[in-house]
């Protein structure tokens, strides 16, 4: 459950991770055009990590947005590049439940969460055979261990918004 960690600490509530920064942008142009740069992707992902006041090499995991999509892979895949390098491992799970905005935000989120506690990053559940010209170190055919200490999920939406959470364990 998503609640305030004071909240939660009060109520002795097992905590399994925090919001250590977010970040959200939006561009009116994207509603009519795409946004071939990721530059609002971009911003996010910076604004994320600066709020986290973390820089790019203390994140383990990133949950993309993936919309399987040639333009939008692409367009993310380069903005994590830009952002990360190739260091970072990179999966989404958004494929698992499609194009419901908010709820496939939340659910990228809660698979961020679940893979900073296991240490387990989930493969890519809607892209099977990766553009090797996208400069990320993709998860695409099965689970991969890892020591985490902060992930980032990714949701960006129809018409440029763009959101980015930076995740902690506490």
């Amino acid at each position: 459950m998503l609640e305030r960690e004071d909240d939660a600490r009060a109520r002795r509530a097992p905590l399994l991770a925090v919001v250590a920064g977010h970040a959200a942008t939006a561009d009116a142009h994207h509603a009519v055009r795409p946004d071939p740069t990721g530059s609002g992707a971009r911003r996010a992902m910076l604004g994320a990590l600066a709020d986290a006041d973390l820089d790019p090499g203390s994140v383990g995991h990133i949950n993309a947005h993936g919309t399987s999509t040639l333009l939008n892979d692409a367009v993310e895949g380069t903005a994590i590049g830009e952002v990360f390098g190739d260091r970072v491992a990179v999966s989404s799970t958004k494929g698992v439940t499609g194009h419901t905005f908010g709820a496939a935000g939340a659910l990228e989120a809660a698979y961020a969460v679940l893979a900073l506690r296991e240490g387990l990053i989930p493969p890519t559940a809607n892209l099977t055979d990766p553009d090797p010209s996208i400069p990320v170190d993709l998860v695409a055919a099965q689970a991969r261990r890892a020591r985490l200490d902060a992930v980032m999920s990714n949701s960006f939406g129809f018409g440029g918004y763009n959101a980015s959470l930076v995740l902690t364990t506490v």
